[in-house]
């Protein structure tokens, strides 16, 4: 009879501008409690490229497969840097960190890799985004 491998927890890596993942992922803390397994790295402007590359690539080193790196939007350094280490390492991306798409992931996090919910993750992700007062209308109106 063999043995199963052990299947780690995925991970979550919030890399952002300024810290504010940090932030966010503490004020997550007052709705959810305690949060284990999610990290975060800040690039700072004192940071040069290499650095902040080093910085995440030591971190995405010990994330089990599957994990997920959220960064704070799309074109900039975070992003660039969490693409480049996809083809390294066996984790997804996305682009676009909020409180309800970080949520979202460390709810998903018991059901497998997170790199098998990508495109729910992305399509939460955005229909997180409303005209608060509209939706308020609409559902209004309905009643």
């Amino acid at each position: 009879m063999s043995a199963q491998p052990e299947v780690l927890t995925p991970q979550i890596l919030l890399l952002t501008h300024g810290g504010w993942g940090k932030q966010l992922r503490d004020s997550l803390r007052m709705v959810i409690g305690d949060i284990d397994g999610v990290f975060d790295i800040a690039l700072m402007p004192v940071d040069t490229l290499d650095e902040f590359l080093q910085k995440v690539r030591e971190q995405v080193a010990v994330m089990p497969a599957g994990s997920l790196i959220l960064t704070d939007f799309i074109g900039g350094t975070t992003s660039n840097v969490a693409a480049r280490l996809s083809i390294e390492y066996d984790i997804g991306v996305i682009s676009g960190l909020n409180a309800t798409l970080l949520l979202a992931a460390i709810d998903l996090r018991d059901s497998g890799p997170l790199t098998e919910h990508l495109d729910e993750l992305v399509e939460l992700a955005k229909d997180s985004c409303m005209d608060v007062v509209k939706q308020i209308k609409s559902l209004t109106q309905q009643a």
